[in-house]
């Protein structure tokens, strides 16, 4: 897996005009099982995004995605994990 977290450096209204298809775009990854869970910080100065897939195809995921590129938007790490407890089917 690998766990991205991003910053939000600036208010960006690129940035929230981009949000509605990117939660519609992770919502799709989910189905699909690419991610396990993605969401904002609760002060909403950035969010994590937990990919199932491997490194490769995570930096992939998100080249395609012109959110995480968005005026304000930094990609602060992306770290291979090894979940010890989480969800179950």
């Amino acid at each position: 897996m690998i766990v991205v977290e991003l910053s939000y450096t600036t208010p960006s209204p690129e940035r929230d005009r981009l949000r509605p298809a990117h939660r519609e775009r992770l919502n799709t990854l989910r189905e699909q099982g690419k991610i396990l869970a993605s969401g904002p910080w609760p002060d909403d100065t950035g969010a994590l995004v937990i990919f199932t897939t491997g490194v490769d195809e995570a930096r992939q995921l998100i080249a395609e995605d012109p959110y995480f590129r968005a005026d304000g938007v930094e990609v602060v790490s992306a770290r291979e994990w090894n979940m010890a407890v989480g969800p179950r089917d």
